[in-house]
C-alpha cells in the first residue's frame, strides 16, 4: 500500500461529505491536504465528478509541481494550493468551492467583516477578497499568495468562488460551512438597507489572538 494512501483516502471521503451537503457539484471545486514531513501533497484530480472518485483517483505532488503519484492529471489549480502551503506553514487542508452565497459576495468584490465572535476566531478578522485572475494561472496563484499572509482561514475570490483553510481537515470543512452561514447572514443584513453592526475592535482582536495561537501551533506540526 502507498504511504500516501491515507491522505487519499481522506481527500475522497472529504469530496463525499461536501457532495452529500450541497457544498461540491459534479466537478467544480478542489480540496487537498499537505504530506505530513514532505513538501508535498494529496490534490482533487483534474474536471473528474466526485460521486465516482476514489482514493488511486487522487495525485500527489511535490511543491514543485512535480508528480510523485497518480494517473490522472491533478486540478489545474494545483499550483495556487502549492503556493499556499509555500506561503502557510500553519496551513494543513485547503477547500476550494463555488459555494453559492459567498460566490455572490465574490460577484459585487463585498469582503465580510467581523460579524460574529466565532467567525473571527475561526476565519480571521474579516473574510477579504482576492482580486481575479484567470484560474489555473501563475497570476492566481501569486494574487493569493500576496493575500494570504494576514494570517486568516477564508477568503473570496473574485468572479471565482472561495478559499478555505485548516490546520485538519475537520478543521477545514467546519471553516468552510461557517463562511457559507456568514455569507448568508450578511447578504440578508445587506438587503435590509439597515446599518449592519460589527463586534467590538478589543473583543475582535482577542478572538484572532486565539486563532494565531491555534495556527502557531499547527506551524510547529511538519
Amino acid at each position: 500500500m502507498s504511504e500516501y494512501q491515507p491522505y487519499k483516502q481522506q481527500i475522497v471521503d472529504t469530496c463525499h461529505t461536501l457532495l452529500e451537503r450541497g457544498y461540491l457539484k459534479e466537478t467544480e471545486g478542489n480540496i487537498s491536504a499537505c504530506v505530513s514531513g514532505q513538501s508535498a501533497f494529496a490534490i482533487t484530480p483534474s474536471n473528474y465528478d466526485y460521486a465516482k472518485m476514489q482514493a488511486d483517483d487522487i495525485c500527489i505532488l511535490d511543491f514543485e509541481m512535480q508528480k510523485i503519484e497518480g494517473k490522472m492529471k491533478p486540478s489545474i489549480e494545483s499550483g495556487m494550493h502549492a503556493g499556499v502551503y509555500q506561503t502557510r506553514p500553519d496551513v494543513h487542508c485547503i477547500i476550494h468551492t463555488h459555494q453559492p452565497y459567498a460566490s455572490a459576495l465574490a460577484l459585487i468584490k463585498m469582503p465580510i467583516p467581523a460579524l460574529f465572535d466565532e467567525q473571527v476566531m475561526r476565519l480571521g478578522r474579516s473574510v477579504d477578497i482576492i482580486p481575479y485572475a484567470p484560474s489555473g494561472t501563475g497570476f492566481l496563484k501569486n494574487a493569493v499568495k500576496s493575500k494570504i499572509k494576514n494570517s486568516n482561514n477564508a477568503y473570496i475570490m473574485q468572479n471565482h468562488g472561495v478559499l478555505v483553510f485548516g490546520g485538519t481537515m475537520e478543521q477545514a470543512i467546519h471553516n468552510m460551512a461557517l463562511l457559507e452561514k456568514c455569507a448568508l447572514t450578511y447578504l440578508l443584513a445587506i438587503i435590509t438597507e439597515k446599518k449592519i453592526t460589527k463586534i467590538p475592535l478589543p473583543i475582535r482582536e482577542i478572538a484572532f489572538a486565539k486563532l494565531r495561537a491555534d495556527e502557531k501551533k499547527f506551524a510547529e506540526i511538519t
